[in-house]
């Protein structure tokens, strides 16, 4: 493969304060690439207290309510693999860039939305920005710092920094909500997104480019057209009912552009997904991992925030405060396993948080229809502490199992199984909230099935994260 090497030579743009524990290294670029994760984070939590408000003033149904929320996500998993691919290709610190500026503009779309399919596309657009964002975000941090304990922090900090903004998004979505509208929640997107592109293009340096690696089209477009497939059939369900002849439809190509992929990936001359990366049980178990430890989690956001709205008539405000202790607890166990994975490496921190959270998800189900509000706040807890603190250890690993060259593509294969497993979380959610004799009949099921999720994710743990190769990692 032939490398095109960046300019400047060195590992940063400018000098700045080295960070201790870092080796040595500036954090002012880890602080800009974790800004970009940062709105890419907040946009999914931050509109879940939102959509049941948009849907009431613009008149959506629960289907509507559900594609604003999958637009993002169907749009940001169909696409991600293109921006590792692009980011391995044009240099990971470019494609970045884009995606920041992209996410901006298109956030800025949303806040001027004048209908509820103006406000779908314009939040499909932000997906595309933040599959832009998401693989360079990582392939950057391992590129700034390659030693196991710092990039364990780094991974360790990226993740907290998904809990600020998980922690951040429902509270800070129902304040604006219930304050200055529902628009707010896009346009506080304007100043990260505008402050995070100016320290990466001044603080983070050009990345190498792997100038022989062309774009696979065809690839892509299976992805796409098999997660866009799945999300709408499952959307569709609750509104048809899951026997409907179009939903079967759908769930069946979806299968079948699925299979293209396979079969594309092993005919193409430069596959979207490097042979090598494909027979890692690393990289795949851990992705598979995140597939399910974001269902689990998304979903039970995305059906407790209507539940909240809904069937206990709780505002948007009042529905960010219920959900606190859940996303709340994901900042803290982000900082906690990125400080004990150098200890204990990456496998227990993993297969505990799994097991963690769906203890959580089982302990909500066992609560009833109807529960107290006092006898959630443990589940929630258990459910976010434990989803976080099992992200530090599969990103650890996914990325571990791939070179250099090709960890844009690694980022990305790790962060479209996240974004289907969301994707889905979502939709599934929903349709058994549409589908059950009420919300809280419904909700339980969705709980019950999320924590299969969990316990599922802590046997592939066992199974595919390797034990630590030292006490350094």
């Amino acid at each position: 493969m032939a490398f095109a090497e960046p300019a400047g030579g060195g590992a940063w743009a400018s000098p700045a304060q080295p960070g201790p524990g870092f080796g040595g290294r500036s954090l002012v670029p880890l602080l800009a690439v974790c800004a970009g994760y940062f709105m890419v984070i907040l946009d999914v939590t931050v509109i879940n207290v939102a959509v049941p408000v948009i849907g009431r003033e613009m008149s959506v149904s629960v289907t509507g309510i559900q594609w604003i929320t999958d637009g993002y996500t169907l749009v940001f998993a169909g696409f991600l693999l293109m921006g590792g691919a692009l980011g391995d290709r044009w240099g990971n610190r470019r494609i970045f860039g884009v995606g920041v500026a992209v996410f901006t503009l298109s956030s800025a779309a949303c806040a001027v939305a004048s209908s509820g399919l103006f406000l779908v596309v314009a939040r499909g657009v932000e997906g595309l920005g933040a599959a832009l964002i998401v693989p360079g975000s990582l392939a950057l941090l391992q590129q700034a710092y390659p030693a196991g304990a710092a990039r364990s922090r780094a991974f360790g900090i990226w993740g907290a920094m998904a809990g600020v903004a998980a922690s951040a998004g429902p509270l800070l979505g129902g304040l604006l909500v219930s304050t200055v509208g529902w628009r707010w929640v896009f346009l506080i997107n304007l100043p990260v997104g505008v402050a995070c592109l100016v320290l990466t293009l001044r603080q983070v340096a050009p990345s190498a480019r792997l100038v022989s690696r062309a774009v696979d089209w065809p690839a892509q477009c299976a992805v796409v057209a098999a997660v866009a497939l799945l999300t709408a059939s499952l959307n569709e369900a609750g509104r048809r009912g899951g026997s409907d002849p179009a939903v079967l439809a759908g769930l069946g190509l979806s299968v079948l552009a699925a299979a293209a992929f396979v079969v594309r990936e092993r005919l193409a001359r430069s596959p979207v997904v490097a042979p090598s990366l494909l027979r890692s049980r690393a990289l795949g178990g851990g992705a598979v991992i995140g597939l399910l430890f974001n269902f689990g989690f998304y979903g039970m956001v995305f059906t407790a925030s209507l539940y909240f709205q809904h069937q206990r008539g709780f505002s948007a405000l009042g529905t960010g405060v219920a959900l606190f202790p859940a996303v709340a607890m994901t900042m803290f166990a982000s900082v906690l396993s990125g400080r004990l994975s150098r200890r204990t490496g990456d496998r227990p921190l993993v297969i505990a948080g799994m097991l963690l959270a769906g203890c959580g998800l089982a302990g909500w189900a066992a609560a009833g229809d109807d529960p107290a509000y006092p006898l959630l706040i443990a589940p929630m807890m258990a459910a976010g502490f434990g989803t976080s603190f099992a992200l530090t250890g599969s990103t650890s690993t996914v990325m571990g199992a791939a070179s250099a060259a090709y960890s844009g593509t690694a980022s990305a294969l790790f962060n479209t199984a996240r974004q289907i497993g969301s994707s889905t979380g979502v939709a599934l959610g929903g349709t058994l909230l549409a589908t059950a004799a009420d919300y809280g009949r419904g909700l339980r099921v969705s709980m019950a099935v999320g924590a299969l999720a969990y316990a599922a994710a802590a046997g592939l743990a066992w199974l595919c994260v390797p034990p630590p190769k030292s006490p350094e990692g």
